[in-house]
């Protein structure tokens, strides 16, 4: 069985995907950048946008009963590889430990510095 998932606290699709996706016990998070629920670009520097890009994903996982702390694959695009020591202090605030499997790109992003997305566990429903 697969699930959509979205929230209001996070911004829309911009084509023909969705937010996240629920199937096998994990929600599959699409790519989220530093962006309202309205669209509009949050942050001027990179760890506004950081934070920004990690509460879309948050408030993701928790729409479909889940959080980060679930995190088991976590895949990292950067305007700037530069800010990689950056994005591993400050992710700090949004993982914990055992941290997540993740991968790390600099990628061609067209107005902003980030982007994440991530495949996390379900927790078990009784």
């Amino acid at each position: 069985m697969i699930e959509s998932v979205s929230s209001p606290h996070a911004p829309a699709p911009a084509g023909t995907y969705s937010s996240g996706i629920v199937s096998g016990g994990l929600l599959f998070v699409a790519g989220q950048g530093p962006f309202d629920a309205a669209g509009e670009r949050v942050g001027e520097s990179f760890a506004e946008q950081l934070r920004q890009t990690f509460r879309n994903v948050q408030v993701i996982a928790e729409a479909a009963g889940t959080s980060l702390e679930h995190a088991v694959r976590i895949g990292v695009y950067l305007k700037r590889i530069e800010d990689w020591a950056e994005l591993n202090e400050l992710s700090k605030g949004f993982l914990t430990h055992p941290y997540p499997a993740r991968t790390t790109v600099q990628a061609d992003l067209n107005g902003f510095d980030i982007e994440v997305d991530a495949v996390i566990a379900l927790p078990t429903r009784a």
